[in-house]
């Protein structure tokens, strides 16, 4: 149990990768925060993981309401005593090229991956410096991080933006004991994926199958999408790191998609 008695809050965490994670560190012995816009989705979590015999607490929270996010992270210090783990994994994804976007959507977008990144950082990191003990912060970056695709201008920006957070938490953070890294995964086959296939035929003319073969996995080492469990391993891997030694980094979960 490598996170026993820790407590880890995750944004987006009702569903997707941010379930995926929460389950896994629920089993590794952490106490989850399931911090989600839908907080039925939330509960449902955080009652699955009670009934597995982990502990685990549903807070509404919209990430670009700084209010919501300062009083999610303060009813997790009040019932768990603390955030040692931190998990910035809300997302959106709107597919348009460029020339039809919208001011509105482009802002929505960097506002949710970035503006959310920042409140729930700046929350966390207040707490786990007032406790003394230190603190793990991850971000959910992607291969989009690193590299861009056609039709996604706010979200490349938007994940490239979040490595440069992490490098400055990792050297801000340092003297406190806070270690940053971004996770950077493949495609991975959750909701959000699923409703850009279809998409991205419209856009390209071209069929689903050749949206998955053609651009999603034509770059992989064995035409494989990376899971939502990889993403988790990954996590667990990061978080229980022992050291200062793994941080301001970023981490490729991609099957080969890109290297670094």
């Amino acid at each position: 149990m490598l996170l026993k008695n820790k407590v880890a809050l995750i944004t987006g965490a009702a569903s997707g990768i941010g379930k995926e994670i929460a389950m896994e560190y629920a089993r590794q012995g952490a106490s989850i925060v399931i911090a989600d816009l839908a907080l039925d989705a939330a509960k449902a979590t955080a009652d699955e993981i009670i009934s597995k015999g982990g502990k685990a607490l549903a807070v509404s929270m919209n990430v670009v309401d700084e209010a919501a996010v300062d009083k999610g992270i303060a009813d997790a210090v009040a019932t768990f005593g603390g955030i040692d783990i931190l998990i910035s994994n809300a997302g959106i994804q709107i597919i348009s090229s460029i020339v039809d976007s919208t001011l509105e959507n482009w802002r929505k977008m960097l506002a949710i991956h970035l503006d959310g990144a920042f409140l729930t950082t700046r929350a966390s990191m207040r707490a786990m410096i007032k406790s003394g003990k230190g603190g793990s912060i991850i971000y959910m970056g992607s291969v989009h991080s690193h590299e861009a695709s056609p039709l996604k201008a706010p979200y490349v920006t938007a994940k490239h933006g979040l490595i440069g957070l992490a490098k400055v938490v990792a050297k801000e953070g340092a003297a406190h004991g806070i270690r940053s890294n971004v996770i950077c995964p493949g495609f991975v086959r959750t909701p959000l994926v699923e409703r850009q296939i279809p998409e991205q035929a419209k856009e390209f003319g071209i069929s689903e199958e050749d949206v998955i073969k053609k651009i999603m996995l034509k770059d992989t080492v064995d035409g494989e999408f990376t899971t939502t469990g990889d993403v988790a391993q990954t996590a667990v891997f990061l978080a229980s790191f022992p050291s200062n030694a793994l941080t301001g980094q970023s981490i490729v979960v991609s099957h080969g998609w890109f290297m670094q």
